[in-house]
């Protein structure tokens, strides 16, 4: 992502689309590897032949840096364990499915033993089949039980859209099962009239975590019937249950077991999830429970081609003069538009709101230039729609209606888009699993597929498409979380004492944590001990305590003024960075000025507009050690991780012209500060260390900065983060350490796991962020190597050549294995320093920051 986020329009000044698809072949870039078969007559839609009508155009064969090919690959067949009910094989074999594969017929054995089992296999290689199956059996077999309730189950997905796309494939395949199935979703948008039939007599219940966790766990009584004849849970995407999200749910699972215990039941968790390091390690961490691992795919997969695509160098130059490469956004709206104008049905995947509408309305814009009629075939999908928009959405990308969508992961979590033949990838989503699941999206249906990767202008993705080695021939990440964080624990023990008062016998359950954070919950009045048992003390509701989603509070209303109208939500997280007053704000391609915003009630005034700029927020920031936990020498330094207080404030906006990018002005705002108690990693340097490394106090707090902001944008490779999840500080001379320090620190209370991760692999982190400058190209420093998108200091002061000696030097005393020697030449190859070319200024004490909008 470029460091000023270049807003729409951008791409006006910027390279010319080609549209016209073409019949003939072009060379692939450089790094292509041989190991793809000759070409042989293929249909219109081979994913090779996309690839190369995409490449056509001018200058675009030499965007692909590296083209992976993976071939198609034969599935393994088993058969249904004989305890499945025949009428369930029988309406699985009505869908056209006579045999399942091995690892889908393992999985149900496991479940019918009543192991806790997690299906950790690719993309389209039928999990929910895996779990539905002996669900379904078990329903069946309850539907006739005296009872009248039977057996239920319950269904957790991390999104809304995930869970109404199960429920119609629950719908489908139980309908020669007639009334034996009964399933519903039961959400924030579930009407009320409906809410008491699911409670009654659905045997099937589809939520998420943040409606059990608000919705029915504290009101278990009435979901009594549920609860004592709840024999599976079913857990799908599981690998996105990291970080301090993660962390929340499994609180709230062990809640859940908690309460169906006092109703007699103990059900079997059943966990889907993308390919991922240790599956059974994180299902374990998440539901506390022992869980089988079943990971060898059976499944057939069709041929996919995967392209890794570096936007051009552009004619503008940004902060500081560096120059500025064409944004993913804009590159990604152009292949968007191109894959829309050949018919390939496409989605291409973004990580921001903001990100999603941009791209939408460039690819209209530039599809009205060949057909009008094709603007319609392109929309935005992102959080924060209303419940009837989304849902419009999805059945309009089911039915073929929409040939491209430009989406946030709303859509990247399973939801069954079958069809699709082709998804782009605006930027790296942040871990392996995430980009092999937005790739998944692709090919469902059997055929070929073709997946981008289009590089932003930052350290990781500049990385990664310049080292492919890094996302094909490396095993995806260890999901990172931390249920014992006091942060995460203490509202759900508040929330658990609400529901049935707490026990010793509870303690366990909760984890060893727990037992220190009683006293401190009844010293302040959340909580009282009575006789053996600790109480919920106050009137309102304990699970209002926390959103676990880490959002710190009730999403801020984004509210037309003239209409009243109810535009959307942002996250209160968010909003001081991005509806402060001022603000631009973008809303399915319409465009608002923000009027107000009202911090107490929660909600942004605006009104539509069309300024010529777009707006990035600036803010303040300093930090304090709290304790270090532990601490290892790093040759005459020390790599340290603990707890740290971050206080930010957000006290200005830059208004930058839309076409350049030019900053036009600067206002002030005032905002309240935001304090955050988290979790850091930090490392310190001394005066040898720096004399070593050619650093003097002119450049020093330049070398810090760049060495903070690239090592930020480096760590969601070896930690399951996003860069927007962690922040960093960087102090010439900090009063706690007496010494140059770095920080980075987690973004959420208490933290997430990140930190903790970026301690242990310290070496191989500093290492990839010391290769990721040095292997630059820029002469002082651009977004592709050390300059940030959300610098609070306008990337000021930044010094490369110092940040790539500064970090040769800790490589050469790291506590772990010293680097290889190639990686040192150009410490002894360099020419001395010359006056600083970038004119920086003494860091002066005052540390220059990053900070993440989690604050």
């Amino acid at each position: 992502m470029a460091f000023n986020h270049l807003p729409a329009g951008v791409h006006d000044a910027l390279a010319p689309l080609s549209v016209t698809p073409v019949t003939h072949s072009v060379p692939m870039a450089k790094n292509h590897r041989t190991d793809r078969p000759p070409a042989e007559p293929v249909s219109r839609f081979s994913p090779g032949t996309v690839l190369d009508r995409l490449a056509s155009g001018p200058s675009r064969a030499s965007r692909i840096t590296h083209t992976e090919h993976l071939p198609p690959r034969a599935g393994r067949h088993a058969v249904w364990p004989d305890r499945i009910r025949p009428e369930v094989i029988a309406a699985v074999q009505a869908c056209g499915i006579e045999h399942p594969w091995a690892h889908q017929a393992l999985a149900a054995e496991h479940a019918l033993d009543g192991d806790s089992v997690v299906v950790a296999t690719g993309t389209a290689s039928g999990k929910s089949l895996a779990y539905l199956v002996p669900v379904l059996s078990t329903l069946l077999d309850g539907s006739e039980a005296a009872n009248g309730r039977g057996a239920t189950a319950l269904y957790l997905a991390p999104t809304k859209a995930l869970a109404a796309d199960q429920c119609r494939s629950v719908k489908e395949l139980s309908q020669p099962l007639a009334s034996a199935i009964r399933p519903a979703v039961y959400d924030g948008d579930t009407p009320f009239e409906e809410r008491e039939w699911i409670r009654q007599y659905a045997n099937y219940v589809l939520t998420n975590p943040d409606m059990l966790h608000r919705g029915i766990l504290p009101s278990h009584p009435r979901w009594a019937s549920f609860l004592k004849a709840l024999k599976y849970v079913v857990i799908d995407e599981c690998h996105t249950y990291r970080g301090v999200f993660g962390s929340h749910v499994a609180q709230v699972l062990r809640r859940l077991r908690r309460l169906c215990a006092r109703y007699g039941a103990s059900p079997v968790f059943l966990l889907a999830s993308a390919t991922a390091a240790e599956p059974s390690v994180a299902a374990r961490r998440l539901t506390g429970l022992p869980v089988v691992e079943v990971a060898d795919d059976a499944s057939p997969r069709g041929e996919l081609v995967f392209a890794l695509w570096e936007p051009p160098l552009t004619e503008l130059h940004g902060e500081k003069g560096a120059p500025v490469r064409r944004t993913a956004t804009a590159e990604t709206a152009d292949l968007l538009t191109d894959l829309t104008v050949q018919g390939v049905r496409s989605v291409a995947f973004v990580r921001s709101r903001r990100g999603a509408e941009l791209i939408s309305v460039i690819a209209q814009e530039r599809l009205a230039e060949v057909d009008r009629s094709l603007t319609r075939r392109v929309a935005a999908y992102r959080g924060g729609y209303l419940p009837e928009e989304r849902r419009a959405l999805e059945r309009a990308l089911h039915s073929g209606e929409l040939l491209g969508l430009a989406a946030t992961t709303a859509l990247e979590l399973g939801v069954d888009v079958s069809g699709l033949d082709a998804v782009v990838i605006a930027g790296y989503p942040g871990t392996r699993a995430s980009l092999w699941q937005q790739a998944g999206r692709a090919g469902r249906s059997g055929q070929g597929a073709l997946a981008v990767l289009v590089a932003r202008d930052d350290p990781l993705d500049t990385f990664l498409v310049h080292h492919p080695e890094a996302l094909f021939d490396q095993p995806v990440e260890s999901t990172v979380l931390d249920p014992d964080n006091p942060y995460v624990l203490a509202p759900h023990l508040c929330a658990a004492a609400a529901e049935i008062p707490l026990t010793d016998d509870d303690l366990e359950l909760f984890g060893p944590a727990s037992a220190e954070l009683l006293p401190q919950l009844e010293a302040a009045k959340l909580l009282r001990r009575r006789t053996k048992a600790w109480h919920w003390t106050r009137r309102e509701r304990a699970a209002d305590l926390t959103d676990i989603r880490g959002e710190g509070g009730r999403p801020v209303q984004v509210v037309e003024a003239g209409t009243g109208r109810l535009l959307g939500t942002v996250d209160a997280s968010a909003a001081h960075s991005t509806v402060h007053e001022g603000a631009v704000h973008l809303h399915q391609g319409l465009t608002y000025l923000v009027r107000s915003l009202d911090l107490e009630d929660s909600v942004a005034l605006v009104e539509q507009a069309d300024p010529p700029y777009s707006t990035v927020a600036r803010d303040t920031t300093s930090i304090s050690v709290l304790e270090t936990d532990t601490e290892v020498p790093w040759g005459a330094g020390r790599l340290c991780y603990g707890s740290v207080e971050v206080t930010n404030q957000v006290v200005s906006y830059l208004r930058r012209r839309v076409i350049t990018g030019e900053v036009l002005g600067e206002t002030k705002l005032d905002l309240p500060p935001r304090t955050l108690r988290t979790r850091a990693v930090w490392w310190t340097v001394t005066e040898d260390q720096l004399d070593e490394a050619r650093i003097n106090p002119e450049i020093l707090g330049g070398a810090l900065h760049a060495a903070e902001h690239a090592s930020i944008g480096m760590l969601p490779l070896f930690a399951t983060c996003d860069r927007w999840d962690i922040g960093g500080v960087s102090v010439p001379l900090h009063p706690d350490t007496l010494l140059p320090t770095v920080f980075v620190y987690d973004g959420h209370p208490g933290g997430a796991g990140f930190a903790e991760r970026a301690f242990h692999t310290a070496r191989d982190w500093l290492t990839a962020t010391r290769q990721a400058i040095a292997s630059c190209e820029c002469d002082a420093g651009c977004p592709s190597c050390i300059q940030s998108p959300k610098c609070g200091n306008g990337n000021d002061p930044l010094h490369k050549r110092g940040a790539v000696r500064l970090l040769t030097v800790l490589l050469r005393e790291a506590p772990e294995e010293k680097p290889e020697e190639g990686e040192l030449e150009d410490l002894e190859q360099e020419k001395p320093e010359e006056e600083d070319p970038g004119g920086e200024k003494p860091g002066e004490g005052k540390p220059v920051r990053q900070v993440p909008p989690a604050i």
